[in-house]
């Protein structure tokens, strides 16, 4: 009995130990200070790629507000690639280049849909900015995010930078409530990454590259643009920073289906990711961020496992020791509560990512999300976003 005991403490303390102790430190390591050559008067040629896919109810908001941001317009190209989207997305997209000759904005359309990650290498193509950023059809900039975040690429070490999602939905509902505070939790753990010199977890809604170091994205087939993308930085010894001034916008789906739904869509891609990872660790390629990658590799891979064990020797612990069921009454702290439920949501759907990568099945194809119809000019306008 008493072995029971010591594995299901085991177990607890390689799961959920784990995560709190990564937790601390990265919170720790959060409130350094920088440790980069940062030159404020760095103004590079920026592209921006923007693929979309049905995005007729957005693209002219998406292209207004690039039209506003501050920064010289001449160090600026826009280059949309679109995947055979079947609404007016192209025909907007045009209108909205005729009516604004003095942008510089390319539009590309591919004849068959082959993906977010296709769609970005396409684009890639006719990129002649010195920095690279993705930027969805669906987030949206405050008009000093370049003069606030670019300098940080200045530093010749750091390849790439990303920024944290803000929702403008905060309050829409329940779901969207629990989304931000997971975000405000895995930012911290970013920033922490950050400043001890590499994250893997990048957004896909601000990404910013530079160009001489960027051939393709996702070059492992990962099905993550983002987060497969700086694998390669990983390799090269330079650093993918997530930077608070590179905050953007957008809105999250208000019902926890849809929740639930993305969240397997991109747990089955960081799967992926820190299994390239972990392949690349072992053959001594790795040169950024060891530590930091490691831990991920430890949380994503591994310790679903540990929480399953966890889970199974706590049922056994409490029929042999009934008594232990005292400690449910903890969930009836409603923080407790809520932190217990979101990391066991996590770690499940982790499990079976992990299984569904191991049984060849995936989430790969990149789906819009079901929140489109949130967008409105007043709620744009409301944060001075057009």
């Amino acid at each position: 009995m008493v072995a029971i005991l010591l594995l299901w403490l085991t177990f607890c303390i390689l799961s959920l130990g784990v995560l709190g102790l990564n937790f601390l430190l990265m919170r720790r390591a959060a409130a350094k200070p920088w440790k980069l050559k940062i030159n404020n008067s760095y103004f590079p040629t920026v592209t921006f790629l923007v693929p979309t896919y049905n995005e007729s109810h957005t693209i002219h908001f998406k292209l207004k507000n690039l039209n506003k941001l501050d920064y010289p317009k001449d160090l600026i190209q826009i280059v949309v690639v679109d995947s055979n989207s079947n609404d007016h997305t192209v025909d907007l997209v045009n209108e909205f280049v005729k009516q604004h000759p003095e942008l510089n904005i390319k539009v590309l359309k591919e004849s068959k849909r082959e993906g977010k990650s296709a769609a970005l290498d396409s684009a890639l193509n006719y990129a002649k900015g010195e920095l690279v950023i993705v930027s969805d059809a669906d987030c949206f900039y405050p008009s000093d995010i370049l003069w606030k975040s670019v300098p940080y690429l200045s530093d010749p070490k750091v390849g790439a930078i990303s920024g944290p999602k803000l929702l403008l939905n905060q309050q829409s509902s329940k779901v969207v409530e629990n989304e931000e505070h997971y975000l405000k939790s895995m930012n911290l753990i970013k920033l922490g990454e950050s400043k001890k010199g590499f994250t893997p977890l990048f957004e896909g809604g601000f990404s910013a590259y530079r160009k001489t170091l960027l051939h393709s994205f996702d070059p492992y087939k990962t099905g993550s643009d983002d987060c497969g993308t700086v694998i390669k930085l990983a390799e090269s010894s330079h650093s993918a920073l997530f930077v608070p001034e590179a905050a953007f916008f957008t809105t999250f789906p208000v019902m926890w289906k849809e929740r639930l739904g993305i969240k397997i869509r991109r747990a089955n891609q960081l799967v992926r990711v820190f299994g390239k990872y972990l392949g690349l660790f072992l053959r001594g390629r790795i040169q950024s961020g060891k530590r930091v990658i490691l831990a991920n590799i430890l949380v994503y891979l591994f310790c679903p496992f540990f929480f399953v064990a966890f889970l199974v020797l706590t049922v056994a612990s409490v029929i042999v020791y009934p008594y232990l069921a005292l400690f449910m009454f903890l969930l009836l702290i409603p923080k407790i509560r809520s932190l217990l439920i979101e990391v066991f949501q996590s770690y499940a759907i982790l499990f079976f990512s992990v299984l569904a990568v191991m049984f060849r099945k995936n989430f790969l194809m990149w789906k819009q999300p079901l929140d489109r119809h949130l967008f409105t000019p007043e709620l744009l306008e409301q944060h001075n976003l057009l």
